[in-house]
């Protein structure tokens, strides 16, 4: 339930800050006073959307929070899935609205996403408007109805556990004949093109190497010279680099550097050991370039075949349309494996399409069982529904639940229609071409007196659900949503007096001017206030003894 409430900044709303009650809680107002505004608040910690527009004050934040407690155990499993703190049941909700048009939702100080808050919300508080009305004619919300009444929400979770193996495994048996069904289609083409590239035969880094072998090749005679000459210029000819550096150390031998000792260009290591060390450098690289010159040998049949192959593997880079050379090689491995394991994995599939048939009559099965417990709960949910709904006007109600049988679903294989007819002459027929406005919101609160308990619904909010009905038949209606607050909190926003008596608490919306704003103000009313509510309800603005006397005798009542 909904132990606290606070909203700041908020369309009319300065700040209010309520501490909220069991049982029905009654909130009304002038119409404008704001309590759409105090819907509005409620829905953003239900997870809307929220619009930077609400803000009242533009230079702050609004901010809207709810304190829950006596929350559903079975709530703590999403908050172990998100890794949510668990405060033994309580949950603190938090909207944050910026100028900029940024909200940010948190639930116990952790940031969240809206469609988490709309997850956690959903447990939280059923809100139920004019507009919800319509979800009666819609047939999923008709089937979850049914499904409340059988009870069978251990049955359903054990089916659709079954059903996403069971549509996994389809998925899976899809893509695999798709894959075979390609393989067959292009088995020519690649089949081609295997036989192309087994005559071809390219390997990895092979194209590298040829080039290598056809650059030295196609130059070999000026590449052997220019080596030759480079090896005889530095250790072969009386002038070498080597022979002069000789020459340089002979002539400076037995000079002691030390007397020099403030030359850095003399300092340690030793000239001497400095030349010593080139005059090796020198040597080794001469001897390593006469050794590579004598390898390189004109070899004009090498050649052809460097320039053959690798003009081969260029076309067929261009063939094979391939990015590169390791595309191609990547593309010859790739049709070696295909072929070499045996793409068409007829054994995989048909071992799917056993277990799919395994799993397809245990689903019948389940969703047998299913509609056997719809059948007794719609039947059953027929007779309660005429029951309570004929004190609330609705005398000559009939009502019928339409089950029909077709494919598997997520839900089993029933489609539900309610069907009605509310007067004697009148045919069945769906409930959305027959009910009016009025009808439909008496039979909305009749279902939800019958299902919420069973939902296990902390809170519920009706928000003038009692809109075109009076007298005899409003009063019934607030007497059924005390008896469902009897078991859970409830919140009903009314214009109705016969409504408001029958709260325990109530919650009076009001606005006045202040300065230049409008300001729109909630506040708990005490007992004698609540009487002048129910007095200004019944007469007007211009209250009388009359009006109050009488708005004493229904709260009495």
């Amino acid at each position: 339930m909904i132990r606290q409430l606070s909203i700041f900044n908020y369309a009319l709303i300065d700040k209010v800050e309520l501490t909220l009650s069991e049982g029905l809680t009654i909130l009304t107002g002038e119409t404008g006073a704001g309590k759409s505004v105090m819907m509005g608040a409620i829905s953003l910690l239900m997870g809307e959307r929220a619009d930077s527009k609400v803000l009242a004050n533009r230079t702050g934040k609004a901010i809207v929070e709810g304190v829950f407690d006596s929350v559903a155990p079975s709530l703590k499993e999403i908050f172990d899935d998100n890794d949510l703190d668990w405060n033994d049941g309580q949950i603190i909700v938090r909207r944050e609205i910026s100028a900029n048009g940024r909200s940010r939702a948190f639930i116990n100080d952790s940031p969240v996403t809206l469609p988490l808050l709309t997850d956690v919300a959903g447990g939280l508080v059923d809100i139920h408007s004019q507009h919800s009305n319509r979800l009666l004619s819609r047939p999923e919300y008709q089937l979850s109805i049914i499904d409340s009444i059988a009870d069978n929400a251990d049955l359903l979770a054990d089916y659709k556990k079954d059903f996403a193996k069971f549509a996994g495994l389809r998925n899976r048996i899809k893509k695999l004949r798709e894959a075979i069904e390609r393989s067959r289609e292009s088995r020519e083409l690649r089949a081609f093109q295997l036989e192309q590239l087994a005559k071809i035969n390219p390997k990895k880094g092979e194209l590298e190497e040829v080039e290598k072998v056809y650059d030295i090749l196609s130059d070999a005679d000026d590449l052997r010279s220019r080596i030759n000459q480079a090896a005889y210029l530095l250790s072969v000819g009386e002038n070498s680099a080597i022979s002069l550096i000789g020459d340089a150390g002979s002539g400076i031998d037995g000079i002691d550097f030390k007397l020099f000792e403030g030359d850095d260009d003399a300092a340690q290591p030793g000239i001497m050991e400095r030349l010593r060390n080139v005059y090796i450098e020198l040597k080794d690289i001469g001897d390593t370039l006469s050794r590579i010159a004598s390898g390189i040998e004109a070899d004009p049949e090498r050649l052809a075949k460097a320039d053959s192959r690798m003009k081969e593997l260029y076309e067929a880079v261009k063939r094979f349309k391939v990015a590169d050379y390791e595309a191609l090689v990547d593309l010859y491995s790739s049709l070696k494996a295909e072929y070499g394991g045996g793409s068409e994995n007829i054994g995989e599939l048909n071992a799917l399409e056993a277990e799919a048939r395994r799993l397809g009559d245990t689903l019948k099965a389940k969703a047998e069982e299913i509609s056997q417990s719809r059948e007794v709960a719609a039947r059953r949910f027929e007779e309660i529904l005429t029951e309570d709904a004929r004190p609330l006007g609705l005398k000559n109600l009939r009502f019928s639940v339409s089950l029909s049988k077709g494919k598997l679903t997520p839900d089993g294989k029933d489609t539900v229609e309610f069907l009605c007819a509310f007067n004697k002459n009148q045919a069945l027929m769906p409930l959305a071409q027959t009910a009016s406005g009025g009808e439909m919101a008496r039979l909305t609160l009749c279902i939800k007196a019958i299902t919420a308990n069973k939902l296990k619904l902390p809170t519920v909010i009706f928000d003038e659900i009692d809109t075109g009905v009076s007298g005899d038949i409003a009063d019934r209606m607030g007497s059924m949503m005390a008896d469902i607050a009897a078991g859970m909190q409830v919140f009903a926003i009314t214009h109705l007096p016969q409504v408001a008596v029958k709260g325990r608490s109530h919650l009076l919306v009001y606005k006045h001017d202040e300065g230049e704003r409008t300001v729109s103000h909630v506040k708990t009313l005490d007992s004698e206030e609540r009487v002048r509510e129910i007095a200004r309800m019944l007469s007007g603005k211009q209250i009388n003894d009359a009006a109050l006397t009488n708005a004493r005798v229904l709260l009495e009542g």
